[in-house]
C-alpha cells in the first residue's frame, strides 16, 4: 500500500482547507456530465478517449508556453485518431492539478556533507518541495492552496486559448513532421505517416460529419482536465453539492483517477472515490486478480452506472498477452459497464547503465499494439489511450523515429519524475495507434 505523507501541524492543516473550501470550483458539475455522457460513448466504441500530458506537473513551469505546447500537441494527436479511427475523440489533458507525485517510501535518505541525511520523500509540489532540506522537505498544507491556483491559472489560459480559436493550429502546415525522413523510420511506415498527413487537411470535414463540431464552432474543441487523486485533503476540500444536481462533485477536475498503489478495497482512496459523482479511473496492473477486479468494479459502481467508471491497464509490453485477456473476459462475463483504456507508460520503465530513467518507443508500441490484439480477441472495446507526454523538445524516452538514444538522453532530460514521450514521438505514436486499431477492426 502506498505509504502516505503527513502534515506535522493539524492546525494549519485545517486552515488551508477551510481556505480551499471557500474558492470557487475549478471545474462545473455540467462539464463533469458531458464528459462522463462522452466516456458511455466510448465504452459503446462510438467514441475515443485521448487522456495525456506530464507525468507530474510544477508550480514553477505553470507559464504559457509549455501549456500551450501540451495542448498543441493533444489537439494534434486527436485528429490523427478522429482521422484513423473514423470516429470522435474527447481530450482530456493530465494538467491543472496533476502536482501531486506518488512515492513507495515516505522518507528519502542522501548523503550530506559525508553524514547520511533522511528527510520526508518528495511527494510533489501539492504536498512539500523538492529541495533536499528539513524545510523544504517538511509538507505544507498550504501548498494545496497554491497549487489550486496554478491550476485555476492553468484553465484560465487553456479556455482563452480554445475561445481565441487555438484549435486552428492543428492544421498539418503547423506541425513538425519531421521525423518522416529519418533514418531509423523503414520505408512502409513512412509512407503511412506520409498517405495520412496528406489527408490531415480533412480532420476538420471528418470532424463536421461525426457531428463533433459546426462550421461555426469549427476551431472550437472541448477540453478536459484529469489528475491522481492523490492528496485526499485537497480533493475532500472541493468536493461538494451544487444546486439543481443530486451528490456531491469532486470540483478539482473532470476526470480523478486512482493510482496502482492506492486501489486497495478497505483503503481511504477507494472510500473517497466511491463518494463522488465524477467519472472515476483507475490503474491496473498486472498483478490484478479477475476476482479482485470485480470487486473493485462493484465498490466504485454499485449501480454499473454508464460513463462512471474508467479501467487504465498498464500491464508492460511482455505482460499484457498473459495478465489482460483474463481481466477482459472477466469484465465482459460478469456484465459490467467500463471503459477500457491503456496506459503503455507506466509498465515499461527502465533503467540505463548510467542510472537514467527512461522507456523505450518500441516497448509503448508494442504494449499498445498487444492491448488491440487482447481486445479484438476478447470481443471488447478499448476506448482510450493514457499517455504521459509533453509538446517540448525533451529527450527522456529512447527510439521512435526521431532516433533518441543513450547517448542523447541527458541532452534534454528535464523530468522530475517519470519520462515523457516528446512532440515528435507523441505525434509519431498517435499515426501508430490509429493504424493499429483501425487494422485490427478490418480483420
Amino acid at each position: 500500500m502506498e505509504k502516505p505523507f503527513s502534515y506535522p501541524d493539524a492546525a494549519l492543516l485545517c486552515s488551508a482547507r477551510d481556505r480551499l473550501a471557500q474558492l470557487p470550483p475549478l471545474v462545473t458539475s455540467g462539464e463533469i456530465e458531458k464528459l462522463r455522457n462522452e466516456i458511455a460513448l466510448a465504452q459503446a466504441g462510438k467514441r475515443f478517449i485521448l487522456q495525456g500530458g506530464d507525468c507530474a506537473e510544477m508550480l514553477a513551469e505553470c507559464s504559457s508556453a509549455p501549456i500551450a505546447n501540451k495542448l498543441k500537441i493533444l489537439l494534434q494527436m486527436s485528429l490523427v485518431l478522429i482521422h484513423g479511427l473514423r470516429m470522435p475523440v474527447t481530450r482530456v489533458g493530465r494538467f491543472a492539478g496533476q502536482y501531486a507525485k506518488p512515492r513507495s517510501s515516505p522518507t528519502e535518505t542522501k548523503e550530506i556533507d559525508g553524514q547520511s541525511c533522511t528527510l520526508p520523500s518528495y511527494f510533489g509540489d501539492l504536498v512539500n518541495q523538492i529541495d533536499f532540506n528539513k524545510d523544504a522537505r517538511t509538507p505544507d498544507p498550504f501548498l494545496m492552496v497554491e497549487g489550486y491556483k496554478h491550476a485555476a491559472l492553468t484553465l484560465n489560459f487553456i479556455r482563452s486559448l480554445l475561445d481565441g480559436g487555438f484549435a486552428d493550429l492543428h492544421h498539418p502546415e503547423y506541425w513538425d513532421l519531421s521525423f518522416f525522413n529519418n533514418a531509423t523510420v523503414s520505408t512502409q511506415r513512412r509512407a503511412q505517416y506520409e498517405q495520412m498527413s496528406r489527408t490531415l487537411a480533412d480532420g476538420l470535414a471528418f470532424m463536421q460529419n461525426l457531428g463533433e463540431q459546426t462550421v461555426e464552432d469549427s476551431s472550437r474543441v472541448d477540453f478536459y482536465t484529469s489528475h491522481e487523486g492523490l492528496n485526499l485533503f485537497y480533493e475532500q476540500a472541493q468536493t461538494r453539492q451544487v444546486p439543481r444536481r443530486t451528490g456531491f462533485y469532486d470540483l478539482t477536475t473532470h476526470l480523478p483517477w486512482i493510482g496502482e498503489r492506492n486501489r486497495q478495497l478497505d483503503g481511504p482512496h477507494i472510500e473517497f472515490f466511491k463518494g463522488i459523482v465524477n467519472p472515476v479511473g483507475v490503474k491496473v496492473g498486472p498483478t490484478m486478480q479477475p476476482d479482485e477486479l470485480i470487486q473493485l468494479i462493484d465498490a466504485l459502481n454499485p449501480t454499473d452506472t454508464a460513463g462512471k467508471l474508467v479501467l487504465i491497464a498498464r500491464m508492460g509490453a511482455g505482460k499484457v498477452a498473459q495478465n489482460l485477456p483474463p481481466l477482459l473476459e472477466k469484465v465482459k462475463s460478469e456484465g459490467r459497464t467500463v471503459l477500457w483504456m491503456v496506459d503503455p507508460m507506466h509498465g515499461n520503465g527502465t533503467t540505463t547503465s548510467s542510472g537514467i530513467k527512461t522507456r523505450n518507443f518500441d516497448d509503448i508500441l508494442s504494449e499498445l499494439e498487444s492491448t488491440v490484439d487482447a481486445h479484438s480477441n476478447a470481443g471488447t472495446t478499448l476506448g482510450g489511450v493514457h499517455f504521459e507526454l509533453t509538446g517540448e523538445d525533451v529527450t527522456e524516452c529512447l527510439g521512435g523515429g526521431s532516433g533518441i538514444t543513450e547517448e542523447d538522453l541527458s541532452k534534454n532530460y528535464v523530468s522530475l519524475c517519470d519520462p515523457r514521450l516528446n512532440y515528435q514521438q507523441s505525434l509519431e505514436i498517435a499515426f501508430l495507434l490509429a493504424g493499429a486499431i483501425s487494422k485490427a477492426k478490418e480483420s
